[in-house]
């Protein structure tokens, strides 16, 4: 099952990338919640996203603290899928009053011991979020103890994983990709 969150953002809410955090931890505990409900293990939910998508998955996953509901439940996924994600939020220009927090929903500066296990998509050329973004993030999810694999698209740019009717390559070869990640964690079975 797939399950499609959306979250607050600047220019349709007025609101920030910490709210923004808040709203994807509100929305895997909203699925941990009612898991029974919807059929599903509450113990094997992946996050899954693109761009700033991505960045809110891993903030999910990562991120202390910015929760608006209780805390009994957990607003951590199970597993991470990512495409070209923002995963270090120091690299991209904030307002001066964000600078100071910046950090604390960066995915790169909140790795820590015992994350879940990651599969990171993404493009070389990537103009919108660097490549050294993902391979920073990797090496430092590898260095915690974490399982982190990159797989690397050489000369792709940014979005380059989206559906396109005329050039579907990219496309079917993330979602195998994904695929095969997920059976190995035992999430999916052997096709």
């Amino acid at each position: 099952m797939a399950i499609v969150a959306d979250y607050r953002v600047a220019l349709r809410h007025g609101t920030t990338w910490f709210d923004s955090v808040r709203d994807a931890k509100s929305a895997i505990r909203w699925v941990r919640e009612h898991a029974d409900e919807l059929g599903i293990d509450p113990d094997r939910i992946v996050a899954a996203g693109g761009s700033a998508g991505g960045h809110l998955a891993a903030a999910a996953a990562l991120v202390e603290g910015y929760d608006d509901e209780p805390r009994a439940v957990s607003a951590r996924p199970n597993a991470l899928i990512l495409f070209n994600p923002a995963l270090d939020l120091t690299a991209f220009p904030v307002p001066d009053h964000w600078l100071e927090r910046s950090t604390d929903i960066s995915p790169l500066h909140q790795v820590g011991p015992g994350a879940p296990p990651t599969l990171v998509l993404h493009g070389t050329s990537d103009m919108t979020v660097p490549f050294a973004q993902a391979v920073q993030f990797c090496a430092a999810m590898e260095e915690a103890g974490n399982r982190c694999e990159l797989q690397t698209y050489p000369g792709r740019g940014h979005g380059f994983f989206n559906y396109r009717p005329r050039t579907m390559d990219d496309f079917v070869d993330t979602l195998r990709r994904a695929d095969r990640f997920l059976v190995s964690l035992g999430y999916l079975a052997e096709p």
